[in-house]
């Protein structure tokens, strides 16, 4: 795969989670955020599965000892990270507008080369530093720029997008490291869904449930369920990890960043809001964040010094 393939695919995931903060936000009307993570990542595996087994039929497993309890301890640790950023975000997205969260969600895009140079000692391509500022300022300006205070809805999103930096880098590594990027995509679903469906009943044990899931409630939260499920996770997170073994981290991170400037453009359609100037001028500056991207080198070889 080329990585000009590479990137396109993960621009279609940014858009397809895009709809999905739609979803996130709407399925909280009639569901909670535990059980709805926990629906959702098991539909999300469900939909993998023959795909994954198909990966297996072809490639084969790891080879028995060592190497495929290195693969199953990189596939947990990916999905236990995984689970943990949604959970922060699903939770946030309750307190905050869908517009604060894709901004925040989307600083990983910055936090990715920080990770890179600061702890894995990888030297990031020096154009990587403006095209992520160029990436979250535009987010900012999307969002109107009227982030002055942070409620307890942020700061659960803005722990979310640090794991999802590690996520990103994480995900890059054990796809390569396996070379089963959709074989770890489906465990990752199959772990989320089982940390959620965890914590569902931790909380009823404690005496803190989440509200009661009547059918009434499932019926209103089914559509949503599909989709985040199916396709926000399913597909989306499955062209993350096929498409993160082209090209570099820090370019993948800025690409799907691109999921907030999506989620402004579905809010217009679906839910009639409109862009001011500034917002169209933070959409203008995510789409040269996406070209510089593109035009990024894609060596991983390279120490920091």
């Amino acid at each position: 795969m080329s990585k000009t393939v590479a990137n396109l695919l993960l621009l279609t995931a940014g858009a397809i989670w895009g709809m999905g903060f739609v979803a996130q936000r709407t399925a909280m009307d009639d569901i909670g955020p535990l059980l709805f993570t926990a629906l959702r990542l098991g539909l999300a595996g469900l939909v993998v599965l023959p795909f994954a087994i198909n990966e297996l039929k072809r490639r084969g497993l790891p080879a028995k000892g060592a190497e495929r309890n290195r693969a199953a301890k990189l596939f947990f640790m990916v999905g236990t990270v995984f689970c943990i950023g949604l959970i922060f975000q699903q939770i946030g997205i309750i307190g905050t507008s869908i517009t604060n969260t894709g901004f925040l969600t989307a600083l990983y895009a910055v936090i990715v080369p920080v990770i890179m140079v600061l702890v894995l000692r990888k030297r990031q391509p020096w154009i990587v530093w403006p095209a992520a500022l160029l990436a979250v300022t535009g987010i900012y300006f999307l969002s109107g720029g009227d982030l002055t205070t942070l409620n307890r809805g942020d700061v659960l999103v803005i722990i979310c997008a640090l794991f999802w930096a590690v996520h990103v880098i994480l995900t890059a590594y054990a796809g390569i490291a396996t070379g089963l990027p959709i074989t770890m995509a489906c465990c990752q679903f199959f772990i989320t869904s089982f940390w959620g469906t965890v914590g569902y009943f931790a909380l009823m044990a404690v005496g803190m449930p989440e509200p009661d899931p009547t059918y009434n409630a499932l019926m209103g939260a089914l559509p949503e369920i599909i989709y985040a499920g199916a396709f926000s996770c399913g597909l989306g997170f499955t062209l993350q990890a096929i498409a993160q073994r082209h090209t570099s981290e820090a370019a993948a991170a800025i690409l799907i960043s691109t999921e907030s400037l999506f989620a402004a453009a579905f809010g217009a359609l679906f839910l009639a809001e409109r862009l001011s100037f500034w917002g169209y001028a933070g959409c203008a500056m995510i789409f040269g964040a996406v070209l510089i991207a593109e035009l990024m080198p894609a060596d991983r070889s390279q120490p920091a010094t």
